[in-house]
């Protein structure tokens, strides 16, 4: 770091069902890189209930803060559903139990850590991470999927993360696939998400957890096979889909399914190369995450500057979010 930099520190926090995790990050230099300097996680204890939650997100938060010792410039919290972007209330969560809805989760994170507090989806905070520093560094479009509990997705263009007119581009996983098929946690029937994320795949395959299906597929079982044939499939015309009209130099996946690896990826490179036609196959590049389990604190921690974001408006609440376009809330 150059003598006299000026350095910030961002604090990132990543919520999620199991477990909140944290990432400090350092920001200053020549080339003013981010350098991830401190990362942690808790339980986040969600049968405690959103207050008990957003307590439990200011606790591992200020454990992070003290173990670097250097009060953080800006603070983002990565979530995982539809929030109020000008009031920074939830709207949506579809993997948190509680009566979400209304809560008022960027006030109590602001307070609690006495910091400007930006909130943001979680997928899209992946995004955010996997474009600047990880395995989509130096893409000028870049596309990126997390398969976990549910599938989100996000976009990015020329280095900033996109939204959209309606602040919600990117939501890869709630694309239709198959409109006779089962109803998604949105709603809607049939999304790929409904089809292909882990515990289904889990469900398909009369095993209780992905890394069961996993464990099935390296002994030669059959139904392992078929069910993780199947969500490839249905995830190859997702991914299809995206390149057809985004057009993305890489698509990155991440999340606990991303630990296949190429027993994963390889097939649905293939997949995905025989679904198109507009695409040259040589140009596809489907590509595993680089920044492990802390991908989405990190990504949190880069949005609350804003700078790295293209549509920041929608983060600063200076546009309406879709659902106050609907008359929500």
């Amino acid at each position: 770091m150059t003598e006299g930099a000026a350095v910030r520190h961002l604090l990132g926090l990543d919520l999620g069902g199991t477990n909140i995790k944290a990432a400090v990050l350092e920001i200053g230099g020549e080339d003013d890189a981010p350098v991830i300097v401190h990362t942690r996680q808790g339980a986040t204890e969600a049968e405690g209930g959103p207050e008990h939650v957003a307590n439990r997100i200011v606790e591992i938060g200020e454990q992070a803060i003290s173990h670097v010792g250097v009060r953080p410039d800006s603070i983002g919290v990565g979530v995982p559903g539809l929030f109020d972007y000008a009031e920074g209330e939830i709207m949506f969560f579809t993997n948190l139990p509680g009566p979400w809805e209304g809560f008022p989760l960027r006030t109590r994170v602001a307070e609690g850590l006495t910091a400007s507090t930006t909130l943001i989806n979680d997928a899209r905070a992946f995004t955010l991470a996997e474009g600047t520093i990880g395995a989509g560094r130096g893409c000028r479009t870049l596309a990126c999927l997390t398969l976990g509990t549910g599938v989100g997705g996000g976009l990015m263009i020329d280095g900033k993360l996109h939204f959209g007119a309606f602040g919600t581009a990117g939501e890869i996983g709630h694309q239709t696939i198959d409109p006779d098929g089962p109803s998604c946690g949105c709603g809607n029937p049939g999304c790929l998400e409904a089809l292909t994320r882990p515990p289904v795949v889990a469900q398909r395959a009369g095993r209780r957890t992905f890394e069961e299906v996993l464990t099935g597929l390296d002994e030669g079982d059959e139904s392992c096979r078929m069910a993780l044939d199947d969500a490839i499939s249905h995830l190859a015309i997702g991914i299809a889909n995206v390149y057809t009209v985004f057009g993305p130099d890489r698509v990155v996946i991440g999340g606990g399914v991303a630990e296949a690896g190429d027993r994963l990826l390889e097939p649905l490179r293939v997949a995905v190369r025989g679904r198109l036609t507009l695409v040259p196959p040589e140009a596809v590049q489907i590509v595993a995450a680089e920044l492990g389990p802390f991908a989405g604190a990190v990504g949190a921690a880069l949005a609350s500057q804003g700078s790295l974001v293209g549509d920041a408006a929608f983060l600063l609440g200076e546009l309406p979010s879709v659902t106050r376009r609907r008359g929500v809330g």
